[in-house]
């Protein structure tokens, strides 16, 4: 599976220094992705005021601006919160958190963006307007929304009837289709622990098909706390998808993508 421009340029940039462009495109190209792609990408997210580069073409740097980090570091936050629910370091502490959109009906367009904000986010609607989580979902959806939402967090929740926890998070989070969604996953683990490339592109365009897996997976997948999951495949494969990821840091000379973002 190839990856997508996007994720082989965001892999490659840390918090905090640059990133050399040739070595870049090197691994993009050992990927499978031609160099236009790749630059188009990248100037959409110079448009954006994501990136700033300096030097031209394969000579050239790529480094986050401010409002780059922001938006990567909220991405982030979930990966961090999977990874920390398998290996047991973020247990849920039992509350529901309520997310009201308080929007002018004038401002239809704000209150449908946070609409969508709050679903890819992972909250799931109960009620017109009010929203769901098991997770206090404040810093991925940023200041900006805060004045439009009300929010409180309850120990007890009754869904049409529903009251149960681990019954609450199937009925509003089915977990066959997020099961179904790790499939790629661990597909690409196991192609990955298969193959036997040594030079650093080949480790890297294998980190960048693991990434791009794992990316595709967690963007509908709402981080329910394993407390109300039973034996949850995604947390094992998740677990797998670590293990092979640090084993192919180890045959590099440093660690060369996502520096500062993995836990």
């Amino acid at each position: 599976m190839t990856p997508t421009p996007r994720t082989v340029v965001e892999a490659f940039l840390p918090f905090d220094g640059v990133t050399p462009l040739d070595l870049l495109y090197d691994t993009a190209n050992a990927a499978g992705l031609d160099d236009q792609p790749v630059r188009l990408s990248i100037r959409r997210m110079l448009a954006a005021g994501e990136v700033t580069q300096s030097g031209r073409g394969r000579r050239g740097t790529l480094a986050l601006t401010d409002a780059g980090r922001v938006r990567l570091g909220r991405d982030r936050l979930a990966l961090r919160l999977a990874l920390g629910q398998d290996h047991g370091q973020a247990p849920w502490d039992g509350r529901w958190h309520l997310l009201a959109v308080s929007v002018p009906e004038t401002d239809r367009t704000v209150r449908d963006a946070l609409r969508r904000d709050l679903t890819e986010a992972g909250a799931a609607p109960v009620s017109t307007g009010l929203y769901v989580s098991p997770h206090d979902l404040g810093a991925m959806l940023g200041d900006a929304n805060a004045e439009h939402l009300v929010r409180a967090a309850a120990t007890a929740l009754d869904v049409r009837g529903t009251t149960e926890p681990a019954a609450i998070a199937e009925q509003l989070w089915p977990a066959s289709p997020i099961i179904a969604g790790y499939a790629v996953v661990e597909h690409t683990v196991a192609r990955v622990r298969a193959t036997t490339d040594a030079g650093v592109h080949a480790v890297l365009a294998h980190q960048l098909s693991l990434a791009d897996a794992l990316e595709q997976a967690m963007r509908h997948d709402p981080l329910v706390p394993l407390e109300l999951r039973s034996d949850w495949p995604p947390s094992r494969i998740r677990r797998a998808w670590h293990a092979t990821w640090t084993a192919l840091t180890a045959r590099l000379p440093e660690e060369m993508l996502y520096r500062g973002w993995l836990p």
